[in-house]
């Protein structure tokens, strides 16, 4: 027996996608929960080296602006910083990638919008798939770097990728052939961008790391590997290590979405998900993780996670953005989430369904993300680029994260 759930769907006229809210509670009565596929135990996750004569990726050039020190951010409270993903091209390994290029020309005027303003831009991050195939250096190096460099130069600001099934493959041995290729590249090409094998914030061998800026702490990991017992007690151990007074907001970015409608979503549940289902989300609630940025679905969608514990009732808000210059894709159904909501149990888990992507062609543009920082209380405003410079999903293109007031 189930009870239905309750669905509030806000339509509206125009090319933007629908926005829709849909809260499921822990009444339901579904099936046994979900877990993720067994994997062999974990191997030495170092890439390979490259073999004699291979070419090799360019490192993108490493920021103007770099983050200062973690401990010398601490009393900074406003700032803001761009999130995106999914950004590869139809034509990598021959040309620039040109619709990624529109949104890197959106992000740097932001850029230099908020430079003097009370939250300048401090840092972006890109949930995954840089190019179509990350074992080919040749399409790191002939589209994707170069638009970096923009980014870092021009922009002057840090960038952050996380590794995606195009860059280091989906596969979930750590000594796959084609992963360690990928990764290899990767590697190379965030060499002077991310923390280095052996600081603290790194995860040795690994594309996994952590930032802290200000207020805010961001911890970046493979979804690709989202079983690998190594990657996920690197991640506990951030989070069970973390001064909350200094940091009340913390943020998570990863390439496979925990929920999402689109052709990687709805009645699918791919291997990654159902692993960030079982193994992430229980330890996310645990620390109170706030604000979770994933891809992979190339659409904008908004989900909220509401729950329970022994201090009260908290959220967590997840943002699909998948809009960096991938081919766009459409809604396709709702995910079933009664197995999810009874293996939560005790926190008594509800989600919302905020905004989700349009049925045609054309509903979710190019875009990118701005948080804005302010304190504890963290704001959004997505922006459109070329045909989609109105894309205003949330009947605007602003939203708060959390239940505090409206932005200012």
């Amino acid at each position: 027996m189930s009870a239905a759930p309750i669905v509030r769907v806000l339509r509206r006229i125009g090319a933007a996608p629908a926005a829709a809210a849909w809260a499921i509670s822990s009444g339901c009565a579904p099936a046994p929960p979900t877990q993720p596929a067994p994997v062999p135990p974990a191997q030495p996750a170092a890439a390979a080296p490259a073999q004699p004569g291979a070419p090799t990726v360019e490192a993108i050039a490493p920021p103007r602006t770099p983050l200062p020190p973690e401990a010398m951010s601490a009393g900074v409270t406003r700032f803001s910083f761009i999130v995106y993903g999914d950004t590869r091209g139809r034509h990598d390994g021959t040309d620039l990638q040109y619709e990624h290029g529109l949104v890197v020309e959106g992000m740097v005027r932001t850029i230099a919008a908020l430079a003097s303003g009370p939250d300048p831009v401090r840092f972006i991050l890109q949930s995954g798939d840089a190019v179509v195939d990350g074992r080919d250096a040749r399409q790191w190096n002939a589209s994707f770097v170069a638009l970096i460099n923009r980014l870092t130069s021009e922009g002057g600001v840090p960038y952050y990728l996380a590794a995606g099934n195009h860059d280091v493959t989906s596969a979930a041995e750590l000594d796959a052939p084609g992963r360690q290729q990928g990764l290899r590249n990767y590697l190379s090409a965030v060499a002077q961008l991310i923390p280095p094998d052996g600081a603290t914030r790194r995860l040795a061998g690994y594309p996994t790391y952590a930032i802290g800026y200000g207020n805010t702490f961001v911890i970046g990991f493979d979804s690709n590997i989202a079983e690998d017992s190594t990657q996920l007690a690197w991640v506990r151990s951030q989070l069970e290590g973390l001064d909350r007074r200094r940091y009340p907001n913390v943020v998570a970015f990863f390439h496979h979405p925990v929920f999402s409608s689109g052709p990687h979503g709805g009645a699918l549940v791919e291997r990654p998900t159902a692993a960030l289902r079982a193994r992430y989300m229980p330890l996310f609630r645990r620390h109170q993780v706030r604000l979770l940025f994933a891809g992979h679905d190339h659409v904008y969608e908004h989900w909220i996670e509401r729950y329970r514990d022994a201090t009260g009732v908290h959220r967590i808000d997840q943002i699909v953005s998948g809009g960096g210059g991938a081919p766009l894709y459409t809604y396709r159904g709702e995910p079933d989430l009664r197995d999810y909501v009874r293996a939560a149990g005790a926190d008594s888990v509800r989600l919302e369904h905020v905004v989700r992507p349009g049925a045609e062609e054309g509903d979710s543009p190019y875009h990118y993300v701005v948080v804005h920082v302010d304190g504890a209380m963290m704001w959004l405003e997505v922006i459109g680029v070329d045909w989609g410079r109105t894309f205003a999903p949330y009947r605007s293109a602003r939203a708060v994260l959390g239940d505090g007031g409206p932005p200012r």
